[in-house]
């Protein structure tokens, strides 16, 4: 759920203590350096911020551009995000559906406008008007974002992805870090060992590399910050849902002997 919903469950769970695992939202950030592999970089940043119409945890909302690629990886994201076609869920050609419901659909229209004072359009931006019913959106990404501002730093959970500059690795980390949230991020690069570098510097709990999304059943699952605390999936995600027992049994007929 949502970082709001999760703080009411932690209060009503206080009274009784009782124990709690807290899987919330997030607004992950998805970096891409100069060296990427372009190609699969475009399609990372569109599939991480668009998949099931961005009503995903971990979308990478927050798309990190190293600054000698910005400009010609925002163009490449706009024209292929153009060509996302919408439709029926059961259709099999579909690749983006309606959000869930007129609560969120207003949510998400209320960011495409905010994000058109906070920032630059690149696409999309309001209602998909091809559909007479539905609450069916545009895929939507501005540009020269700032990571102060609110479509930057507020979960929208909605097709909206939030194209950020950034100068080198220190600055990249830096951005990704200044969030209240902190479940998920992504690193493109060839250079592994600068890979491994953001890895360990990410506040994230789960950390791609050239890559965005794939999941494990056997791998914990779970964030840092406001995303939540405890894991889901994998041993860590059993032990959440089990309490450690101390036995000791002494085997000495002796007596204490204390008094």
């Amino acid at each position: 759920g949502s970082a709001a919903v999760g703080k009411i469950i932690v209060k009503q769970a206080a009274d009784t203590v009782k124990r709690v695992t807290l899987e919330l939202g997030g607004k992950s950030p998805n970096i891409f350096f100069a060296d990427a592999d372009f190609e699969a970089a475009i399609d990372g940043a569109l599939f991480g911020v668009f998949i099931n119409q961005g009503e995903v945890c971990s979308a990478g909302s927050r798309i990190l551009v190293q600054k000698p690629i910005y400009k010609k990886f925002v163009d490449a994201m706009t024209e292929k995000a153009k060509k996302i076609k919408l439709g029926a869920p059961l259709d099999r050609d579909t690749k983006m559906g309606p959000l869930v419901s007129k609560e969120q659909y207003e949510r998400v229209r209320s960011y495409q406008e905010l994000g058109k004072k906070e920032a630059k359009l690149a696409s999309g931006g309001g209602r998909a008007e091809q559909f007479a019913k539905g609450y069916y959106v545009q895929p939507t990404i501005f540009y020269d974002v700032t990571n102060s501002s609110r479509i930057a730093r507020e979960e929208i959970f909605g097709p909206v992805a939030a194209v950020i500059p950034f100068e080198d690795e220190k600055d990249a980390v830096k951005i990704a870090n200044d969030s209240p949230y902190g479940l998920a991020a992504a690193v493109w690069t060839r250079d592994i060992f600068k890979a491994f570098r953001a890895v360990k510097s990410l506040r994230a709990g789960i950390v791609w590399v050239n890559h965005m999304q794939p999941t494990y059943v056997e791998a914990p699952w779970g964030g840092y910050k406001q995303s939540g605390f405890g894991r889901e999936l994998g041993p860590w995600g059993i032990e959440e849902y089990l309490e450690t027992k101390q036995v000791h049994i002494n085997l000495n007929e002796a007596p204490i002997g204390w008094y």
